[in-house]
């Protein structure tokens, strides 16, 4: 049996429940948390598991699934309701909480530079957004994602939006934008900007090139002014009806779709 912990004061509990409300925390820490026993298996696919937490109903109802992570993990405590109340972040808790350790994505540039087909996501805030948005990457084959003044990929909501690929996803953050785009132009990738603009170029109709980087923007303003102008071609998704313009999730499926097809 591991150690039970009853108390919602207890040192190891304010810790998840930091690094689950603070970006600042899980950077200081180097350190994130996640909920559910299908989010924690995949996160325990990926990165080390620091700390499991799970409840007695949860050994019962998810008994494979606590056994893979308990060998997973470096500690284990049973917790109890009140603990576990403490820990959740959903309406409807399984009772199966993972603080993990975060991934050094320092080379991932490298890697993403190997791709083919790539997209850029500058100023997305919404953490659901953001998942949504790399889990249909994941799910088309795009090969990895820049990203330049997002919300923290390790926000719980982001995470379960991404349903895992936020850690299976080569993504790299940039500060400059611009200058990466640069970059990749230099190694022979096609830069596009997405926008709504009815004079951009529809992109079901525009050659996209063999090596491609598509920059979709911020889910009110869209791409910057300065991004949008240091890419090749500005590209829109053709829309009938009088909706003038698209979610940043749905645009960006739309835009992956073809750069895919």
């Amino acid at each position: 049996m591991h150690e039970l912990i009853t108390s919602k004061a207890n040192e190891k509990i304010k810790l998840a429940v930091r690094v689950r409300d603070s970006a600042k925390a899980r950077r200081e820490e180097g350190l994130f948390f996640t909920e559910g026993a299908r989010l924690c298996v995949d996160a325990a696919g990926s990165v080390p598991v620091k700390t499991l937490f799970y409840t007695e109903k949860a050994a019962e109802k998810y008994r494979d699934e606590v056994a893979f992570l308990t060998e997973k993990s470096e500690e284990v405590y049973l917790v109890s309701g009140a603990a576990a109340d403490r820990l959740s972040d959903t309406f409807s808790p399984q009772g199966i909480f993972c603080v993990c350790k975060t991934l050094d994505k320092s080379d991932n540039i490298g890697i993403i530079y190997s791709k083919s087909k790539l997209i850029a996501l500058e100023n997305i805030q919404d953490p659901a957004n953001l998942g949504a948005v790399i889990r249909t990457a994941e799910a088309l084959g795009v090969g990895g994602a820049v990203l330049c003044g997002c919300c923290d990929v390790y926000n719980p909501k982001a995470q379960r939006a991404a349903m895992g690929s936020l850690l299976r996803l080569p993504t790299a953050t940039v500060d400059d934008l611009p200058q990466a785009l640069a970059e990749f132009a230099e190694r022979g990738f096609t830069t596009l900007a997405s926008t709504p603009d009815a004079s951009a170029d529809d992109i079901t109709k525009t050659d996209l090139g063999v090596k491609t980087i598509c920059v979709i923007g911020n889910e009110g303003n869209g791409v910057t002014d300065l991004t949008a102008q240091s890419c090749a071609k500005r590209v829109r998704v053709p829309m009938g009806g009088r909706a003038e313009s698209l979610n940043a999730s749905m645009a960006a499926a739309i835009i992956m779709w073809e750069l895919m097809r």
